[in-house]
């Protein structure tokens, strides 16, 4: 039997995959999360053989929570969901040791199968993740994301700069050139461009 903890803000995929996922493998769940920083606290806390998490979270987002657990628990196996993983993303998780990657919409036959490849041992990388890494039209920079992701959260140029440890002169650059590029006329319009495109 496999034990998993499941993170998602999104409550009706998280609770539809704690329901299903058992029904489709010798998996246990033994805690849901609804964004990074309960993923951390609930991972800690159950030690659990899996844990599969969503790349785009509130609070702090998948990338933070799995370098949070890593700091703590460096042999914890992750699979991270994602819709649009960018080259810069998948970077970032592999270097953070994340050993799986599912698109969002895989079904749960397929995720249990790769939480078991996982807890195996092995890794996996769903093809059309790795395919929309490859094929990356997104013009904008890993910073320059950050700044719409923390945007789109509702959160101030002065909070901004405070949470990415940036001075505000810093992050309205940021957000300048990000605005530029999505041809839009204020921050919340790129960021709410960006999440269209799922580069956010």
């Amino acid at each position: 039997m496999t034990t998993v903890v499941l993170a998602d803000d999104e409550a009706l995929l998280r609770k539809a995959m704690a329901a299903l996922l058992p029904l489709e493998g010798e998996i246990t769940v033994l805690a849901e999360a609804e964004d990074g920083a309960a993923a951390v606290r609930a991972t800690l806390a159950h030690r659990p053989d899996v844990l599969v998490i969503d790349l785009e979270m509130p609070n702090v987002d998948g990338l933070g929570a799995v370098a949070e657990i890593r700091g703590e628990r460096p042999e914890q196996v992750i699979l991270m969901l994602t819709r649009h993983a960018r080259p810069g993303v998948l970077r970032k998780a592999l270097k953070l040791g994340v050993q799986g990657f599912v698109s969002k919409s895989a079904e749960p036959a397929h995720i249990a199968s790769v939480v078991a490849t996982l807890h195996e041992g092995k890794r996996w990388i769903d093809p059309d993740v790795s395919a929309l890494a490859v094929v990356d039209d997104c013009p904008l920079t890993d910073r320059e994301i950050d700044v719409l992701r923390a945007t789109r959260e509702g959160y101030s140029v002065a909070d901004i700069a405070t949470q990415l440890h940036l001075a505000e002169g810093t992050v309205r650059n940021y957000l300048s050139n990000a605005m530029q590029k999505t041809q839009t006329r204020t921050r919340h319009e790129a960021a709410r461009y960006a999440r269209e495109h799922d580069w956010l």
